[in-house]
């Protein structure tokens, strides 16, 4: 079921979300959105932590792609170790 609805952009460019909206798709004050535009169209998208489990699964994917590439623990060190002292 879709919820209709319209708003206005303020001259500081804010746009309110409107408030059955808002409590429908369970949004709060502080809520951060990716905003994403192509043509005429404008996309809110939530922002959300990963759970943990989704986490640990990036994880895995991240040392396993390192391992593809070759990566090793010491050039990860060395990289760090290098930006720090910019």
């Amino acid at each position: 079921m879709h919820s209709l609805s319209t708003t206005t952009l303020s001259s500081k460019g804010q746009v309110v979300i409107p408030e059955e909206i808002r409590q429908k798709m369970g949004f709060r004050a502080g809520d951060q959105f990716v905003v994403i535009a192509e043509g005429s169209v404008v996309i809110l998208k939530t922002i959300t932590a990963p759970t943990m489990k989704e986490f640990d699964s990036l994880i895995i994917k991240a040392k396993q792609s390192a391992k593809l590439a070759g990566l090793k623990k010491q050039t990860v060190k060395d990289a760090v170790k290098k930006a720090r002292e910019k």
